[in-house]
């Protein structure tokens, strides 16, 4: 009896791997709301109406020119105006934002400007520059790590830069009334609450074994997020569906699975 158990209990452990990963979901990518999703620009005062190649885009935006949602003229504003009105020194009385942390900034809007892979994650919003945004993007947690400790011993006075933040018209943004200037290392702690809180949750931290966002990529072996989005899509189709939409079952996986069950058999027997 404690044989026939342990057998039974073994056959369980090797059976449910292989029924698992041999379910397989089946998209209909000519779907047009599959390529909608997947080639789309958000509704934004600079944004293009859909991604498409650029002959030159300005220094770190470049990556982004076989696909862009940006023209050269906005990844010029990026890297040399206070686009949006937004003023990163705001605690210039005490320090101006450091190149090293400059640089991450740029890129975050290189990548907000030019991502043509924010589909998934596009919600909608309403304000004098943009009808859409991006919510919760998962971002590679090394890129996130990497941000924060270059931009440590940097100054702000609030952490959700989006919620807090003062305007003034035709002047931007300003530290709110009762604040006080601290380095992002006292505001934010953690790399993980500084990625996540300082535009509102437009970034969501994940591991860099799963499923996340690069913010700097070698183009020329192509953008390692497209394959991000396409599998986030594939989620969302999963759900449209009622948690999986049309499923089958490899006859490989089948047969392996009949092996296991008559191997247990015969050695339940001896």
């Amino acid at each position: 009896m404690a044989t026939l158990k342990v057998t039974t209990l073994l056959v369980v452990v090797m059976l449910l791997p292989l029924l698992t990963n041999s379910i397989q979901v089946n998209v209909d990518y000519s779907d047009p709301r599959y390529d909608k999703m997947l080639n789309t620009c958000i509704d934004s005062k600079n944004h293009k109406v859909k991604p498409g190649p650029e002959d030159k885009l300005h220094n770190q935006c470049s990556p982004w020119k076989r696909r862009s949602c940006c023209t050269h003229q906005t990844t010029h504003d990026a890297h040399h105006t206070k686009m949006y009105n937004f003023d990163w020194n705001h605690c210039s009385q005490k320090k101006n934002l450091s190149d090293k942390c400059r640089r991450h900034f740029i890129q975050d809007l290189c990548f907000y400007e030019c991502s043509p892979n924010m589909g998934p994650w596009t919600v909608k919003v309403n304000n004098k520059f943009r009808k859409e945004r991006f919510y919760k993007v998962p971002l590679c947690a090394s890129d996130c790590t990497t941000w924060f400790e270059d931009c440590a011993e940097d100054m702000t006075c609030t952490d959700n830069w989006v919620q807090n933040m003062e305007w003034v018209p035709g002047l931007g943004n300003r530290c709110p009334g009762n604040s006080s200037c601290h380095t992002f290392a006292e505001i934010y702690r953690t790399s993980k609450n500084f990625c996540e809180t300082v535009w509102d949750h437009s970034w969501e931290v994940k591991d860099d074994n799963q499923h996340c966002m690069r913010l700097w990529f070698n183009s020329s072996i192509g953008n390692p997020n497209d394959a991000v989005a396409r599998w986030k899509t594939v989620q969302i189709f999963q759900a449209m569906k009622g948690g999986g939409g049309s499923r089958s079952v490899t006859w490989s996986s089948w047969l392996s699975a009949v092996v296991v069950v008559a191997m247990t058999n015969i050695f339940a027997r001896l």
